[in-house]
């Protein structure tokens, strides 16, 4: 297992803010006027033949807010708001019934949130029985979980996998109990050990593991204390994210103190630290926030070059379709993205007229496609290989992107990519600024880059 050894310098160089690429466009281009009659005929047109598919569903619900959340949430301890949350997924399942070839096999399924366990285990099987009416899984489906210890049961573990969910991931953040009273998440390790010891008698196949750099009160000793003690509980997979500090977007991070966070200089140091840690500790370093053992699937797919990135993060299944339920969800096609409205009461109404609950979509030019192509490939692969492109996207991919090219010769020089005749490759180091790299691909961000967080 080769460790990966952090080059401050460069890191303060290349940085800077930037997309996650979870999407190309990003979403920052998704319009609430569009051309709804459009996305319909593009829906009706993937009904001709089977597909394969890829399910999200958002459980927005949480009884507690964290502070440092940036996700889209309904903090409620009034559990009695779910039920009509469950009938309008059901709605909204059955009014893309006719958009769905009926031989459609789902190839992966994702829970996220919120808290999915927010739900009670009878709720979690009326779900599943709901899903499974409405649609066909693959033997090999990939089908994962959001968890939080907090609010966990071994029943709730139990009723995930009688729905056929594989694996779980949740979050610890940090250890550290100052931490946790400083972001309000209190959540003991013993907490965790018992909700690792049940997913894993459940027969779970996959553990991930959430933490984040850059809360208050973290140092480099308390955060590595942490990363030695999750380590011994042997997950599967780590993400390790920047924490993003965006008070005028996420109001609940008002009640963190800037004060109280880490300098951009400790946080750069403690991203070394965690790097070369787990690189040397039997993970391999898949790219931006995320970490795997070399056994598993995530490391065998980069390996393979079947790796895809989406609204979830990394993913295994190229080239499904998503279908995303829910609140604020966002479902994507070879041709666009569509999300879903926000707020409760626009998605309930929208579902009351027998609406797909859509309110924005962005459809790709052909463009768009190419650059979308090329950027998963390099945050995915971490290389490009011009004639394959070439024959792939029917362009002449050294000519198409010829002044792109020519922004990689500094980091060329630097030691953060390699340029071939045919070939560009991602080094070691430059794996961490694999974000920074693939926005000399990206067409639209001129002024917009400012909306975006610091990638390291």
């Amino acid at each position: 297992m080769k460790t990966i050894n952090v080059d401050l310098s460069l890191i303060e160089k290349y940085g800077g803010q930037g997309p996650r690429y979870t999407s190309y466009p990003t979403a920052l281009k998704f319009e609430e006027t569009f051309a709804s009659d459009r996305l319909i005929s593009d829906l009706e047109s993937s009904a001709f033949k089977p597909q394969e598919l890829s399910l999200y569903y958002h459980l927005p619900f949480c009884e507690s807010m964290c502070w440092f959340c940036g996700c889209t949430t309904i903090i409620s301890k009034d559990h009695a708001k779910l039920g009509p949350y469950l009938d309008y997924l059901d709605k909204e399942m059955d009014l893309y019934a006719p958009y769905i070839h009926p031989e459609s096999k789902v190839s992966q399924m994702h829970f996220g949130g919120g808290t999915p366990n927010y739900l009670d285990p009878n709720q979690i099987d009326r779900v599943g029985q709901s899903i499974r009416k409405r649609f066909s899984f693959d033997e090999e489906a990939e089908l994962s979980v959001e968890l939080d210890p907090r609010r966990l049961t071994r029943e709730h573990i139990a009723a995930f996998a009688r729905m056929g969910v594989n694996r779980a991931s949740f979050g610890v953040q940090d250890l550290n109990p100052e931490v946790q009273e400083a972001v309000n998440r209190i959540q003991p390790e013993e907490m965790c050990l018992e909700a690792i010891e049940w997913i894993r008698s459940e027969g779970f196949k996959s553990l991930n593991i959430d933490l984040i750099y850059g809360l208050p009160f973290q140092t480099r000793e308390s955060f590595l204390q942490t990363i030695e003690r999750v380590v011994e509980w042997n997950p599967d997979r780590f993400a390790i994210f920047n924490y993003a500090h965006v008070p005028w977007m996420k109001p609940g991070q008002k009640m963190i103190s800037e004060s109280d966070m880490p300098k951009p200089e400790e946080k750069l140091l403690m991203l070394k630290m965690i790097t070369e840690y787990l690189t040397s500790h039997g993970y391999e370093y898949i790219g931006m926030d995320h970490f795997a053992k070399a056994d598993d699937e995530l490391a065998i797919a980069q390996r393979n070059k079947t790796l895809q990135r989406n609204f979830q993060g990394y993913s295994t299944k190229a080239g499904a379709n998503i279908y995303a339920f829910g609140l604020s969800s966002i479902s994507q096609t070879r041709t666009h993205y569509r999300q879903n409205c926000k707020t409760l009461p626009s998605y309930y109404q929208a579902l009351d007229n027998n609406k797909l609950p859509f309110a924005k979509a962005y459809f790709l030019s052909h463009d768009d496609r190419i650059r979308r192509t090329v950027i998963m490939r390099l945050m995915c692969d971490l290389e490009l290989d011009y004639e394959a492109l070439s024959r792939q996207l029917d362009i002449d991919f050294k000519d198409y992107f010829s002044k792109e090219l020519q922004r990689f010769e500094e980091a060329d020089d630097d030691g953060i990519v390699n340029l071939a005749e045919n070939r560009l490759e991602v080094t070691e180091l430059g794996r961490l600024l694999v974000r920074n790299l693939a926005m000399r691909f990206d067409a639209y961000l001129g002024e917009g880059v400012k909306r975006f967080s610091k990638t390291i």
